[in-house]
């Protein structure tokens, strides 16, 4: 059977459901009950590791995180995801229903919030790292790129009305990677006032702003826009390119 090159990825969404809130109010938002971060006060290991992120690019507002999952995480999700892939779509600006579409070719599939106990461990890291409350993200989604399969460029946030009032504006996205190939597969800010120098390991489409490369257990955060239409960042424009075929 032909080895076909393919990436697997999860993604997450957290939304802003709290839209009236002021600099002012900051403080009383962090002390809301249940909505703070669930850190542990005893001696186990930090949920996250602030030596494995790096900030990769101001605008738009992007973050690396090293080997945030384990490989033992990336074959469960993909365990999860086996034989209930389908086509990806996207929401319709207007009616905000999901509508298929030529930009985006890929397949994916849903989990359920604390669907069970790894994915609930994923989810708390996720919070702790983002300094998001858990209950403000999105089920996570995973994604499955084939060869020539890939996302044009798009913004995460939404367009239509109907999303915002049901859960707020998505402010930040989380890419994880669960696989990776040897050529394609960039995650692209195509907006982007970074200046990265790329050669021929880099695909075409990854050339046309800045990239990061598909890693296994590595994840990307980027944020889209904060308190409704206050801040909106157009550099976080983001486009994933397609996995090439094998030299």
């Amino acid at each position: 059977m032909e080895n076909i090159p393919m990436i697997l990825t999860v993604t997450l969404f957290f939304f802003f459901l709290f839209p009236d809130l002021t600099h002012s109010g900051d403080r009383k938002f962090l002390m809301r009950k249940g909505s703070v971060l669930k850190l542990p006060s005893d001696a186990r290991p930090p949920l996250v590791d602030p030596s494995r992120v790096t900030q990769i690019s101001w605008k738009p507002r992007a973050f690396l995180y090293r080997n945030f999952l384990t490989e033992e995480e990336c074959e469960h999700l993909k365990k999860l995801a086996r034989d209930k892939l389908k086509k990806s779509m996207v929401a319709d600006n207007e009616s905000g229903k999901s509508v298929e579409s030529k930009v985006r070719t890929s397949s994916g599939m849903f989990l359920r919030k604390h669907q069970d106990e790894i994915v609930s461990g994923i989810e708390t890291r996720l919070a702790a790292w983002t300094f998001l409350p858990e209950e403000n993200g999105e089920a996570m989604q995973i994604l499955h790129y084939e060869n020539g399969q890939k996302y044009e460029p798009h913004f995460d946030y939404f367009h239509d009305k109907v999303n915002q009032v049901m859960g707020g504006h998505r402010i930040a996205t989380i890419l994880m990677y669960l696989s990776q190939v040897e050529k394609g597969g960039e995650t692209v800010f195509p907006n982007s006032e970074e200046i990265q120098v790329k050669g021929d390991d880099w695909s075409e489409c990854a050339k046309q702003g800045y990239a990061g490369k598909p890693i296994s257990q590595y994840a990307f955060s980027n944020m889209s826009r904060i308190l409704g239409d206050v801040f909106v960042f157009p550099e976080a424009l983001l486009r994933c390119c397609a996995p090439g075929p094998r030299p």
